[in-house]
This record gives structure tokens, C-alpha cells and sequence, in this order.
């Protein structure tokens, strides 16, 4: 099996208005006044089992189609082979 953690972010080009809230939030509670700024993601686990697949091409397939929205979020992915014990 494989372990596949997708990261989701906007593209730096989006206004990320929960981002600044986050950060707005941040230094009203005082708590850290040298966060210069704030983006708001998403992190997805997915688990696969081995197949006669391209790999990749599944993953990219995920989440170009589903995971993501292309027009204003970039993503990444990293596999992980899981050993059975």
C-alpha cells in the first residue's frame, strides 16, 4: 500500500482572506507580532493499494480533478510505501 499526503494552497497570486484574519487574530492576541503572513491550506491523507497503476499519473489525475481547483490552488504530494507487518 501507499501513503499519499497531498498539500493544498492557493496560488500566491489569490487574496487569501482567511489567511489575513488568521494573522489579524494572531497579533491582536498578542501572541506573535512577527507573523508578517498567513496562508490558509488543506491536508489530505490518502491511502492506495498497490495496482497495475501509474502512480503519478493517478495521484495528478486526483487532484487536478477532485482535490484541487487549478484556476487558484497549486498542490503537492509525497508517497510513502506502507509495509505490512
Amino acid at each position: 500500500m501507499y501513503k499519499v499526503k497531498v498539500y493544498v494552497t492557493l496560488r500566491e497570486s489569490v487574496l487569501d482572506p482567511q489567511g489575513k484574519a488568521v494573522m489579524s487574530s494572531l497579533h491582536k492576541m498578542g501572541q506573535s507580532s512577527e507573523v508578517e503572513d498567513v496562508r490558509i491550506g488543506k491536508y489530505l491523507e490518502l491511502t492506495l493499494q498497490k495496482g497495475d497503476y501509474d502512480l503519478d499519473e493517478k495521484i495528478v489525475n486526483m487532484c487536478s480533478k477532485l482535490l484541487s481547483n487549478p484556476v487558484i490552488e497549486d498542490y503537492r504530494y509525497e508517497v510513502e510505501e506502507v509495509v505490512a507487518q
